[in-house]
């Protein structure tokens, strides 16, 4: 994997650690079965919180200078953690910023005004327009872009979670530090929603011969479809890669039990768990992904999944900021 061929510009800080989580091991242990459980710290990457989109913005970005950009426009939920991380990385960039935000989720006034809206604003991002759920959010960006051609600038489109091949690139990256991680790893598990993270890891460990399976917890879609979301960007990261080889669909493996009501949906399930491991290991998860996501990897270890000398690491997206919006759900 010859990643210094692509363009990048360098927005965080890598390799992340990957640590132990030992107390939480233990309690789970007290309870049964139950494997070695690390944490890929991905919320530790910088750039305005953290989060797992520092690492595609960096190749995102890199290519946005490539092509003379002076504008990116991008787009995700009220409480976007991407929308706030493009926001940040424009401002390091010297760009401007314009987003559009999707009603997804009806809830209160501090959803809507604190949390990543209150940062996409101290950053210096232009909300351009806030739209109801289903709008067609690609064409609203793209007819911007339209405008922003005529008057002489150069916008640079980045789709809801930079989820493309140059995205992407970031998880091949995060797929190398894995693969020469210190301990073996037997599975990763991560939230998987607009695919780019799961889609990268995929690609840059099959990509690489790598045996390490993983496994996403879906966030919002079905099983089937978030399979071939997943597979069909893997498979595009790959050949952006130069590597032509059939990637089997059966390599994708995805667990959609945990979305709840849908996407941003609050659930018992990932309150308790963000609650947990709060508490035995000091780690903030989001309420958005990654608390829905550790949410499955606990149920997956209750019910055995795992061998109790396997090691299996959770890759801990970020999206801390979520919780301010969230505030009701833990009274």
């Amino acid at each position: 994997m010859h990643l210094a061929r692509f363009p990048r510009r360098s927005l965080g800080h890598f390799p992340t650690a990957l640590e132990p989580m030992h107390r939480l091991t233990a309690h789970l242990r007290e309870h049964g079965k139950a494997p070695n459980l690390w944490v890929k710290r991905d919320d530790c990457t910088g750039l305005a919180t953290g989060g797992n989109k520092t690492r595609k913005l960096e190749f995102l970005v890199g290519d946005a200078v490539a092509h003379r950009a002076d504008v990116l426009i991008t787009q995700g939920a009220t409480q976007s953690n991407h929308v706030r991380q493009t926001a940040a990385a424009a401002a390091i960039a010297g760009m401007r910023c314009e987003i559009f935000l999707e009603s997804r989720v009806e809830r209160d006034e501090e959803y809507e005004l604190s949390g990543n809206v209150l940062l996409d604003r101290i950053l210096g991002a232009v909300v351009t327009a806030r739209l109801p759920a289903g709008s067609d959010m690609r064409q609203a960006m793209e007819q911007r872009a339209a405008e922003l051609r005529r008057e002489g600038l150069v916008p640079y489109v980045i789709p809801g979670g930079g989820s493309i091949p140059v995205g992407a690139l970031g998880y091949v990256a995060c797929a190398m530090e894995l693969a020469t991680a210190p301990a073996r790893i037997d599975c990763v598990v991560h939230a998987t929603g607009s695919a780019g993270t799961q889609g990268g890891l995929v690609a840059g460990l099959w990509g690489s011969r790598t045996d390490i399976p993983v496994l996403g917890i879906s966030v919002r879609a079905a099983e089937q479809e978030q399979r071939s979301t997943v597979h069909e960007l893997a498979v595009a990261t790959l050949r952006h890669l130069g590597i032509f080889d059939a990637l089997p669909r059966d390599v994708i493996e995805v667990d959609d039990r945990f979305v709840g009501g849908g996407y941003g949906v609050p659930t018992k399930e990932m309150r308790d768990a963000i609650e947990l491991v709060a508490r035995t290991e000091g780690i903030l998860l989001d309420p958005v992904y990654s608390g829905k996501a550790m949410a499955g990897l606990l149920t997956l270890v209750g019910e055995g999944r795992f061998a109790a000398d396997d090691n299996v690491v959770f890759v801990h997206t970020g999206g801390v900021a979520a919780l301010f919006g969230y505030r009701s759900v833990f009274e």
